[in-house]
Parts: structure tokens; C-alpha cells; sequence
């Protein structure tokens, strides 16, 4: 494998794992708590990335900016028809994903241009945005739960 992908996966590893040490013991009580009414919930944040993992990252691997898979919900972010399971479950599928898209990449890929939202930019900047997308994320989850915690102890 090559060093520039081996760097990306590394990092794409390390943020899947914080993540999934944030989210083993979620309970669907705590799926869409919010401290205030302007607060992303974890629903809504665990399914973004999913969705992130179908649909954002298959676009800049395949440089098609139009690309959705036709068999994903395009209401899928925020959904609360979803089950914490299904949440999950979707997740791990994203996961295994990404990672797949990850290995199958090789440094011509990553320096091919892409015209998308923040200009003609390489791949390579797209994918790293994406993927500090779950470190962003994860951290909100963390917040989240934190403000809970501190707010049921008082």
C-alpha cells in the first residue's frame, strides 16, 4: 500500500475508533436528547456521518459530484424512524465502506482535481475534510453527553 494512503487510513482508523468508543453504550433515550432546541442530536449526528460514508465520500472517490446510490434514502440524515440498532448497523455498513473505498485508492487518485463546493481542489483535500467530519463529530457527541451527564448530577 502506498504511504500517502496508508496515512489517510491511519487517520480514518484512529477517528472511526473514537467514535465508536463514544457510541458503544448509547441508549435510544439519549439518541435525540438536546440541552437546547438549536442542538444537533446524536440522531442527527450519527446519521449525517452515515450518510457522509454512502453518499459524500463515494462522490469524491468517484469525482461525480452527482453521485447518490440510488438503493439510499435521501431523507436518511436526522430520520427518527430509525432505530438506535439501525443506526448502528448502518453505521457499521458505512464504516466497512469507507475503508473498502479507502484501500482501493491509489496517489493518482488522490491528486486528481475535483470541482465541488470548495472550488477545484484534489481529492485528497476532500477526502481529509470528510474525514475530519468524524473527529468534528465525535466531539459533539462527546459535548452532548457531557452536558447530560453534568446535567442529571445536579
Amino acid at each position: 500500500m502506498y504511504e500517502s494512503i496508508e496515512m489517510i487510513k491511519s487517520f480514518t482508523t484512529l477517528g472511526l475508533g473514537l467514535l465508536n468508543r463514544r457510541t458503544t453504550d448509547l441508549t435510544e433515550e439519549q439518541l435525540d436528547w438536546k440541552y437546547c432546541a438549536e442542538a444537533n442530536t446524536i440522531r442527527w449526528i450519527l446519521t449525517h456521518l452515515t450518510d457522509e460514508m454512502f453518499v459524500f465520500f463515494p462522490k469524491v472517490v468517484k469525482g461525480d459530484k452527482a453521485y447518490r446510490p440510488d438503493d439510499w434514502p435521501k431523507d436518511y440524515t436526522g430520520n427518527t424512524s430509525y432505530s438506535l440498532e439501525e443506526i448502528k448497523e448502518n453505521l457499521e455498513k458505512g464504516k466497512q465502506n469507507l475503508m473498502a473505498m479507502i484501500d482501493g485508492l491509489n496517489p493518482e487518485d488522490l491528486v486528481e482535481e475535483m470541482d465541488y463546493f470548495a472550488g477545484t481542489r484534489p481529492k485528497q483535500y476532500y477526502l481529509l475534510l470528510g474525514i475530519s467530519e468524524i473527529f468534528r463529530h465525535e466531539g459533539q457527541i462527546a459535548a452532548i453527553l457531557g452536558v447530560e451527564n453534568r446535567m442529571q448530577d445536579s
